[in-house]
């Protein structure tokens, strides 16, 4: 941001509550090709994030400040969760697989395949407080060798995908162009997904779509569009406590009320990608923007 570039679009009064009027948007790195993915590790106290196309995770060390390599190669690995045992669970473009860390640092195959065919590449990823994991599987890992491998889809199809606590994979959304960021409203009744199938088809809104979660968790109901963006598309965005959604944009960060009213912006000087909440309160919000990660303190607590 430029000293004269306004920091805060405020549309609603709302939102002037959820921000600090004298915040600062602070980079916190760059030197980056597409910056992705990040997630926060509250007992090491540091944060992560994919950089897609060199193959590369980095981490933020919020004791010092400093950063370094995490993994390298990394499957172009992109969306990263945190599960309830604290383990790093991994999209990978160049595997085409979810994934999950152990403790002891082994690497465990959660998903490669739906009945029978490799998926896509798998994109962003959460979890729900049952423990199954729910991901999006659009096709840009295989679209070129960018982000991955290229490669023609087996499945034929871009879906959103539960893996039940009993490692069961089932697919739970398929009525979408491109679905990619994903997450669940506070108390898990709502499932939001963002479609950036304009990046494919031009006629494919930009929007993010709120499904109703079934009362047993195995599953969900019809959509609805929640929001559309006004400027690029919905890539990846979080939750806070209050319902309210913080989404990446075209430029910078929107975020909408539960009842899906465009509260706000913070502007960011590049395209932002994803974001998460980080910090002992998860009251600051770590955004990977193109080349560049940045963070600002808000008046918000994120999930």
């Amino acid at each position: 941001m430029t000293d004269t570039a306004p920091l805060y679009d405020i549309r609603d009064g709302r939102f002037a509550r959820l921000i600090h009027p004298h915040a600062r948007l602070d980079r916190l790195w760059t030197g980056g090709r597409w910056c992705e993915g990040p997630a926060w590790f509250p007992a090491g106290k540091y944060a992560i994030w994919s950089d897609i196309p060199n193959d590369r995770v980095m981490r933020w060390d919020a004791t010092d400040g400093s950063v370094s390599v995490f993994e390298c190669p990394a499957q172009n690995q992109n969306g990263h969760a945190v599960d309830r045992e604290g383990r790093l669970i991994r999209c990978e473009h160049r595997g085409r697989a979810v994934t999950r860390i152990e403790p002891d640092g082994t690497r465990t195959v959660l998903a490669d395949r739906y009945r029978g065919q490799r998926l896509n590449s798998p994109n962003d990823v959460t979890v729900h407080a049952d423990g199954s994991v729910w991901f999006s599987d659009p096709t840009y890992g295989i679209d070129s060798d960018y982000e991955g491998v290229a490669a023609e889809s087996e499945i034929g199809a871009q879906n959103v995908y539960r893996i039940g606590p009993d490692g069961a994979l089932e697919a739970v959304i398929e009525d979408l162009r491109q679905p990619n960021g994903l997450a669940f409203s506070p108390d898990g009744s709502v499932l939001y997904v963002s479609d950036t199938g304009i990046t494919h088809d031009p006629a494919c809104p930009p929007e993010i779509h709120a499904y109703p979660v079934l009362a047993d968790g195995t599953g969900v109901g019809e959509g609805v569009p929640f929001c559309r963006c006004e400027t690029g598309v919905f890539d990846g965005f979080r939750l806070d406590r209050a319902g309210n959604l913080w989404s990446s944009a075209g430029d910078g960060v929107h975020c909408f009320a539960p009842d899906g009213t465009m509260l706000g912006r913070i502007a960011v000087p590049e395209t932002v990608a994803n974001l998460c909440f980080i910090g002992p309160a998860r009251n600051r919000l770590l955004i990977c923007a193109t080349s560049s990660v940045y963070a600002i303190y808000v008046n918000a607590t994120g999930l």
